[in-house]
């Protein structure tokens, strides 16, 4: 509230107080709500619970490309799972219109490393831990304010027990880590936290 606002409800309480002695208690009350509300309305919080710090009076649009899978080791459903939780991602949490090509910010990018790593030697001289690390370049234009745009490598890993097999544990994984590194991406890009 600005202090020329509070100086005018200051004034407006003085004088009410001065006209209404000897006016019964309801009118009194009744007239205090009244300048209560003015207080209240002269106020304005804002939240916004979707995360997203954007302008939609300048920015409207998002162009989301595939992120190919160009890593050493493949595995096949990962490209479509990551470009679609991006997707969904955008959709879900602000009102950007999604689009393939074109869009007031960009946002490409690639899957360049699928990698199991065997962790920490157990007493038998097996590996007792097995990591699996995804790492996606990330290329973010901002066609609006260039200064915001990037290129950056986002990196996210799981481990799991060395007595399963990848093929038994990647898939859930996967789900996991896509959206740890949709995550990063959407706060970012348009969160900036």
């Amino acid at each position: 509230m600005t202090s020329e606002n509070k100086h005018f409800i200051e004034t407006i309480l003085d004088n009410t107080r001065m006209r209404i002695i000897g006016i019964p208690y309801g009118a009194k009350r009744t007239v205090s709500l009244f300048a209560l509300c003015l207080v209240l309305c002269a106020c304005s919080i804002s939240y916004k619970f979707n995360g997203s710090n954007i302008d939609y009076s300048l920015i409207r649009s998002i162009s989301i490309e595939d992120f190919p899978n160009n890593a050493a080791l493949v595995y096949a459903p990962l490209s479509n799972s990551l470009s679609e939780e991006i997707r969904d991602t955008y959709q879900r949490q602000t009102r950007l219109q999604i689009r393939r090509q074109g869009g007031d910010l960009e946002l490409s990018g690639e899957i360049v490393g699928y990698d199991v790593t065997p962790m920490g030697v157990a007493s038998d001289n097996y590996s007792a831990e097995t990591k699996l690390t995804i790492r996606v370049q990330v290329h973010f234009t901002n066609n609006i304010h260039p200064e915001e745009s990037f290129d950056r490598t986002y990196t996210v890993y799981q481990t799991f027990d060395s007595s399963q097999t990848l093929n038994d544990v990647q898939e859930q994984l996967c789900q996991s880590m896509i959206k740890e590194l949709v995550e990063n991406i959407y706060n970012d890009t348009v969160a900036k936290w």
